[in-house]
């Protein structure tokens, strides 16, 4: 845990599981891209693209508080992972004109490290907890009653002579962070004042994210290879600004700098994202289901045999995608290509009564 910033890169220990695929078009992000993402972050709600309905909230949330004169009330972002809930922890900490103090769940495993972050927090601070609902059970209890009370009890000595001396708090802010939040426990869940679920962009929104990403990197976009870019980026802000960078160096490497709908469509073909926002292991599931396996249904681990991947990678990479974009779906018995999944291949669907309709 440590003090960043507003827009500084974030530690290592925040990357979501799977941030390790080289897929452009995962949601994840490693150390390095989070600190490519840094410059192209909004640092005020008024520059925030999209979220209409979180944003709006959350700005009165904060002038409420503000005119109060006390720290707004504790805030649980939940969504898919690439949205803007950490850009949002920083907005949230830069309105208020205080600091951000940044860890995660897996970093906090014992309850004495969480009293140690607690205790040195200032008047006002904002503290913001990334993938919040893998904190230890120990920790998660002590951080009950620091979120509703401002106290955190000091446990000294060991064994039958142990006591707890109750160390007040300064009032403070937690910002949560999850990517799941079914698995955060109804008590933790409870303390938060505002909670504020990311949806997925629509293009448009994106469209406006490429445009203020392409001034600040200082590069000419056009209008048309803009919509072509938010086309294939997954409703992900993430994905967006990640394959801009890649046209950009397509633009920069084989074409005149400029960023038009040719380069874009070029780019994004070198890199192997199709119209749709599909890439090579997307692909790949899809062409097994239909070419291999008829359409399924197929268990997840020979799924991910015949394309040559871990089943977790299948399973929390490709597969979320496919099955909200209905191109795959899940039942008891496995895997199956839906109808979409056939026609993005080029291939006849199944009439009624064949393998993919028993």
């Amino acid at each position: 845990m440590r003090d960043v910033g507003a827009f500084d890169a974030l530690p290592e220990d925040l990357t979501d599981a799977g941030g390790g695929t080289d897929s452009l078009v995962r949601a994840t992000a490693d150390e390095p891209e989070r600190a490519a993402e840094a410059a192209l972050r909004p640092r005020r709600l008024d520059e925030f693209v999209g979220q209409r309905v979180v944003r709006d909230q959350l700005s009165l949330v904060l002038e409420a508080a503000l005119g109060r004169g006390r720290a707004p009330d504790h805030v649980l972002l939940s969504g898919p992972p690439g949205l803007g809930k950490t850009t949002l922890a920083m907005i949230i900490a830069a309105e208020l004109g205080t600091s951000l103090r940044v860890t995660s769940g897996p970093a906090i495993q014992h309850a004495g490290d969480l009293a140690a972050v607690l205790s040195s927090l200032e008047e006002g601070e904002v503290l913001f907890i990334d993938e919040i609902h893998r904190l230890a059970r120990p920790a998660e209890e002590l951080l009950y009653v620091a979120m509703e009370d401002f106290r955190v009890d000091v446990v000294v000595g060991k064994g039958a002579g142990a006591s707890a001396i109750p160390l007040s708090l300064p009032p403070f802010t937690v910002v949560g962070a999850t990517t799941r939040a079914g698995l955060l426990p109804a008590p933790l869940r409870d303390r938060f004042g505002f909670t504020g679920h990311l949806d997925f962009y629509a293009d448009d929104e994106l469209e406006r994210v490429l445009v203020r990403s392409a001034g600040l990197l200082d590069v000419p976009l056009d209008a048309d290879a803009a919509a072509e870019i938010a086309s294939r980026s997954r409703g992900t802000p993430r994905i967006a600004n990640r394959l801009l960078r890649r046209v950009r160096d397509w633009a920069q490497v084989r074409g005149d700098g400029h960023l038009h709908l040719p380069a874009a469509r070029a780019a994004l073909e070198v890199y192997e994202v199709d119209q749709r926002g599909l890439d090579r292991l997307d692909r790949a599931v899809l062409d097994a289901l239909c070419r291999r396996f008829g359409g399924g249904p197929v268990g997840l681990t020979t799924l991910a045999v015949a394309v040559g991947e871990e089943p977790e990678t299948v399973e929390t990479v490709a597969e979320p995608f496919l099955v909200r974009e209905g191109l795959v779906g899940r039942t008891p018995r496995g895997r199956v290509a839906l109808a979409p999944a056939w026609e993005h291949l080029g291939l006849e669907v199944p009439l009624p009564g064949g393998t993919l309709f028993d």
